[in-house]
């Protein structure tokens, strides 16, 4: 039976308390709007009832609050700060809350099939009969734990990172909206709406990296994002429209039934899967789009955390992973997503190896992790792939928000001693374990748990990806294809190759960022040191939190290897009925199996792999040896290159941007706009009307001898117009 048939009434989690499934975006949205309307009254200017009234007193004072400080330059609490603090954080817990309660129903129940509830007839035009319907099922559950618990956590860290912030309101309503969008995405029951939140996430992410907009970079940054989105979201239209031609619906559930009709390898699922990575190569910063993320760092700290670590950028791989069907009959597509990640891996890790912006390295690791988990759903293993999500959120957003209490510690000492170096840049920073020693242990957790190290959660996930892809290098639907005349087989044991490179180089630059910014003496200088401290609990409280989640969040997928520290496969167990069809279309219908001997090799070298990266930052790196940013000297050769991030920005910018202004301008402007438009149209038909007018002006001379003959001359011309004929 279709599950798409399903009466709404008779799935068993109709009568539980998954009927409010409803209420999980509603929540957010409602967030949205009541912090929006405090945001629009904040800003809202009433004139006095007498407007010759104590105008320049009210002017001045207006003045300083709308820069959030006092007449005395003290930092200024928005008015309605206290009602925005209860409502952004409170409508996501709530949402967290009613997320649990959703998930341990399901836990309750079989999940056969997915629970599918009805809003309302969305498009019912001809062919198209489209409905609004949101799908509940354990991969969108899984997704909406990560956006609910993580995203709950990084709106309360917000309420002291952003607190003096005179865009306070503005700031929570954006981000409530996000979380809106973010969860129609993952609960969309038809391409279209998943659609509708893909670009509502798109529209938020452009309006949070473009907060401080009065910033022309921070403004840039927002535009650069949304318009390399667009490119990819072009590719997720295309592949919407040749569902719909080729399969006759838009609908989830029916596209992965029909899907399962089509030729293995044919050209329509192939064509349709890369269209669908096109839009995911843009969302999730894969190359070639991957080129606003690190720019994306212009917004606030928590922004970063939540859009570029784990929620947004991770859509892409959802989509992947919610698509399976479609990708497992498809190898070659399968085979080009894996090889993207692998390189995009390898490549953005090579480029965190030498950026001194804090969140630059962290921005140039979040690209990299995200090819990991694009190697692991390209290669079938859906499973690794969302796990990697899972982990990557913890230990990310650990790092994100860390990064975030140092920055907002170091521009607390800047601004008590007015200075103005960059409060980002790692040569400012050194021996911070004194002064923040809770942010300090909680990093190097979320660094252990990246770089790999048994037993934090990163080395789970990431090991259970590499061991997919050596697994399916044979017998396999990949490993008997070819991409580009490349063997699959072949191909698999490259990807498994930079998969090592990347694990090693992610070890040594993030063991790097941690030595300059907490190890060795302190260069922020001697004048600000006394006021580096810890940040207040409301932000370094969800660092606990997410520190014990990068810790032990490894559990909830231990492979058989360790079976004896906790449940084997609670994950792919939890995940199997979404996606475990599909993973079997690509091992010929038989679970990838490898040996003891070959898992314990496997498991073995990616641990050495981890503990030689970090062993070698340790020896080679010496913090003693930095020096502040103004006293450093210029990078030469390769580590110019690196630090320049290989001129790819550059190359753009000469290959396709500035083209395309030269002929904007060239062509549009001056030729179409001003040329022709204002040229010929506006200014053409201006010359003709001064040209009538002064016709007219000529002959209204005000000489009666002139009219006369005028009139004289009129006269004997229709005389002579009727007489000689």
């Amino acid at each position: 039976m279709n599950p798409a048939m399903i009466p709404e009434g008779a799935h068993p989690l109709a009568s539980t308390i998954a009927r409010f499934v409803w209420l999980l975006p509603l929540l957010p949205l409602l967030g949205f709007l009541i912090n929006g309307t405090l945001a629009m009254l904040g800003v809202a200017k009433v004139g006095p009832a007498d407007p010759s009234a104590g105008h320049g007193h009210a002017e001045e004072h207006g003045h300083g609050a709308a820069h959030g400080h006092d007449d005395h330059g003290h930092a200024t609490r928005h008015k309605f700060a206290p009602i925005v603090s209860l409502v952004g954080p409170g409508v996501l817990v709530a949402t967290f809350l009613l997320a649990s309660g959703i998930f341990f129903a399901m836990r309750g129940v079989e999940m056969e099939h997915p629970y599918i509830q009805t809003l309302f007839a969305w498009m019912p035009v001809g062919d198209l009969q489209l409905n609004a319907t949101l799908l509940l099922d354990p991969l969108s559950m899984v997704m909406i734990m990560v956006i609910t618990g993580v995203g709950m956590l990084i709106h309360v860290f917000s309420v002291g990172y952003m607190q003096d912030d005179p865009g306070y309101p503005r700031y929570f309503a954006y981000l409530n909206l996000f979380v809106f969008f973010m969860l129609m995405l993952v609960l969309g029951g038809s391409y279209p709406l998943l659609f509708v939140g893909w670009e509502g996430v798109g529209l938020c992410s452009y309006l949070l990296i473009g907060f401080w907009f009065s910033d022309k970079a921070n403004a840039d940054a927002g535009k650069k994002a949304f318009i390399v989105n667009r490119i990819g979201d072009f590719g997720f239209l295309v592949a919407m429209f040749l569902m719909f031609a080729n399969l006759g619906t838009l609908d989830v559930q029916g596209v992965a039934a029909k899907a399962a009709e089509l030729p293995m390898g044919g050209v329509i699922a192939t064509a349709i899967a890369l269209f669908l990575f096109l839009g995911c190569t843009g969302k999730s910063a894969q190359i070639p789009l991957y080129v606003w993320l690190p720019d994306a760092m212009a917004g606030p700290t928590p922004v970063s955390a939540l859009i570029h670590a784990a929620t947004m950028v991770t859509a892409g791989v959802y989509l992947v992973a919610r698509a399976s069907g479609i990708f497992s009959m498809a190898p070659v597509a399968q085979l080009t997503v894996a090889t993207v990640g692998a390189l995009t891996a390898f490549f953005a890790a090579t480029i965190g190896l030498k950026q001194w912006d804090i969140k630059k390295v962290l921005a140039y690791s979040t690209v990299s992790q995200l090819g990991y988990m694009f190697v692991g759903v390209g290669v079938g293993a859906y499973t690794a792939g969302i796990f990697h999500l899972v982990t990557h959120a913890f230990f990310k957003a650990l790092l994100f928000l860390g990064s975030g209490s140092v920055i907002f510690a170091m521009h607390a000492a800047y601004h008590a001693t007015h200075n103005h170096d960059d409060a980002q840049d790692m040569r400012n920073m050194g021996g911070l374990k004194k002064h923040m020693p809770v942010t300090f242990y909680l990093m190097w957790i979320a660094t252990l748990a990246i770089a790999g190290i048994p037993l934090f959660s990163g080395f789970f996930s990431k090991d259970e990806i590499l061991s997919s892809v050596f697994a399916r290098a044979h017998h396999s639907t990949l490993a008997e294809s070819s991409l580009l005349g490349i063997p699959g087989g072949t191909l698999l044991l490259v990807i498994y190759g930079l998969g090592l490179a990347t694990a090693l180089m992610t070890a040594i630059y993030m063991t790097r960022m941690m030595l300059y910014t907490f190890h060795g003496p302190n260069r922020t200088g001697a004048a600000e040191e006394p006021h580096l401290k810890e940040a207040p609990w409301v932000m370094t409280g969800p660092l606990v939190v997410l520190g014990a989640l990068a810790a032990f969040g490894g559990w909830l997928n231990v492979p058989a290897l360790l079976g004896a520290i906790g449940p084997v496969g609670g994950l792919e167990h939890w995940l199997e009925p979404v996606v475990g069809e599909a993973t079997l279309r690509t091992t010929l219908g038989e679970p990838a199996h490898l040996s003891h001997s070959v898992e314990l090799m496997l498991v073995s070298t990616a641990i050495i792999i981890a503990v030689v990266g970090i062993a070698f930052a340790v020896w080679r790196l010496k913090p003693a040896a930095l020096v502040p940013k103004k006293d450093a000297p210029e990078a030469t050769g390769f580590d110019r290159v690196l630090e320049n991030k290989y001129y790819v920005d550059e190359g753009y910018d000469a290959a396709i941007v500035q083209p395309t202004v030269n002929v904007s301008r060239a062509v549009l402007w001056k030729g179409f706009d001003a040329g022709i438009i204002d040229g010929l149209f506006v200014n053409g038909s201006a010359l003709l009307a001064r040209a009538f007018g002064w016709m007219g002006s000529q002959l209204q001379t005000g000489q009666l001898g002139t009219y006369a003959w005028v009139l004289l001359i009129g006269v004997i011309t229709l005389l002579g117009a009727f007489t000689f004929r």
